[in-house]
């Protein structure tokens, strides 16, 4: 549900390739990941305020936020990551094809 209601937020404000990780059965850093690619460094900035907006009144904690780098922004829910990338950022660092590999067995 809470992933869910996520991915709508970032679809009602024009985020787009939005991919889901269920990391649960892994032994990664969080159990989810939501990754979107957003159309420039100033609307990462407009998504991640949409989502302050809408998720804190509704009990969402925001542990930490890394927007020093607008191509690039990090949000820690705690069991959720959300990375919101401009589209040459989530191609130079691909944390898609890392994740989709991640703890596979050879």
């Amino acid at each position: 549900m809470r992933i869910a209601r996520i991915v709508a937020l970032l679809e009602e404000k024009k985020a787009e390739d939005i991919a889901t990780f269920d990391l649960r059965e892994q032994d990664y850093i969080t159990e989810h990941v939501v990754i979107a690619t957003t159309l420039a460094g100033k609307h990462a900035l407009a998504l991640l305020d949409h989502l302050k907006t809408t998720l804190k009144p509704l009990g969402e904690e925001f542990y930490a936020i890394d927007d020093g780098n607008e191509e690039w922004i990090v949000i820690d829910l705690g069991d959720i990551m959300i990375h919101l990338f401009t589209q040459s950022y989530r191609d130079r660092f691909d944390l898609d094809g890392f994740l989709k590999t991640y703890n596979k067995p050879n």
